[in-house]
């Protein structure tokens, strides 16, 4: 084995890609402490600004409008709510939600976690006989994404007993919709 030892490494003039090892190159080791910059890149977080008023016993997309970060600019916080990764592979997609009612009406709450409008994974709670009144949620998933039009989006669906307003609350802590591309994937 032979070692080089410098102190910079740099493309030449003109060109913008540094390209290290070959075709039978299959791994690069980096040294204690040492960073790649582009790991769990595409990254995105969005949060609902405020409380969103959900329909009894109907599917419905949370609408999380607020950006915490978008590495790529993927995430559509104004129309879609939806992430469609314009980089191909596999993601660790994660949701959250709390859901409340005025009264202890819940039956059952259900969270999704939906690619290209199919459910992929989800967390329901049923309360038969003892109806809740506020909801905590948790859902997340590893998804394969081609990197062109595959999009995943967070829904919920909540029945209730009678009477009563069911919101997914916002704010502080509010709805969570994330994810990011996994290392080697």
């Amino acid at each position: 084995m032979s070692k080089i030892q410098v102190d910079t490494i740099d493309t030449r003039s003109g060109t913008s890609t540094l390209t290290l090892g070959s075709t039978n190159a299959s791994t690069i080791a980096l040294g204690s402490g040492d960073v790649q910059s582009n790991f769990l890149y595409p990254v995105f977080e969005a949060t609902r600004s405020g409380s969103q008023t959900i329909s009894d016993n109907t599917n419905t997309k949370i609408a999380c409008d607020v950006e915490t970060w978008d590495s790529a600019g993927d995430y559509d916080n104004s129309t879609n709510y939806r992430f469609t990764p314009t980089t191909a592979g596999k993601y660790y997609i994660y949701g959250q939600a709390v859901c409340s009612i005025a009264q202890e009406q819940i039956v059952r709450y259900s969270l999704f976690i939906r690619k290209n409008g199919s459910d992929v994974k989800y967390m329901s709670y049923y309360f038969t006989g003892n109806p809740a009144y506020i909801v905590p949620s948790y859902v997340a998933t590893i998804i394969d994404f081609n990197g062109s039009s595959d999009y995943v989006e967070l829904w919920c669906k909540i029945e209730k007993a009678s009477s009563g307003t069911i919101v997914i609350d916002g704010g502080t802590p509010g709805p969570t919709f994330g994810g990011y591309k996994l290392i080697g994937a």
